[in-house]
């Protein structure tokens, strides 16, 4: 995360819940590495289970303070919908 997004909380979360349009839910923790904030645990699955690839654009609105909107648009600029997750990821939320 960009340092001048931490600069709005008066404390940073250790976890934040990524929400996307399809009210898909999604919760990784935060960690500071190298004087920055980094989404830690749980993004490399979120990640994955999206189908995130190099080339595409993702997008984080603060909604709350723990929860983050997320938009993820492909390489043709086309906003990507969260599919049905099975049961094991499920149990993540």
């Amino acid at each position: 995360m960009p340092l001048d997004f931490t600069k709005h909380f008066v404390v940073v979360p250790t976890e934040f819940k990524l929400r996307n349009n399809t009210g898909c839910s999604w919760k990784v923790t935060v960690k500071l590495m190298n004087g920055r904030v980094t989404l830690d645990q749980g993004w490399a699955t979120y990640a994955a289970v999206h189908q995130i690839k190099i080339g595409y654009m993702v997008t984080f609105k603060l909604l709350t303070p723990d929860t983050l909107k997320v938009i993820i648009f492909d390489d043709d600029g086309i906003e990507v919908k969260c599919g049905k997750h099975d049961e094991a990821f499920d149990a993540k939320e």
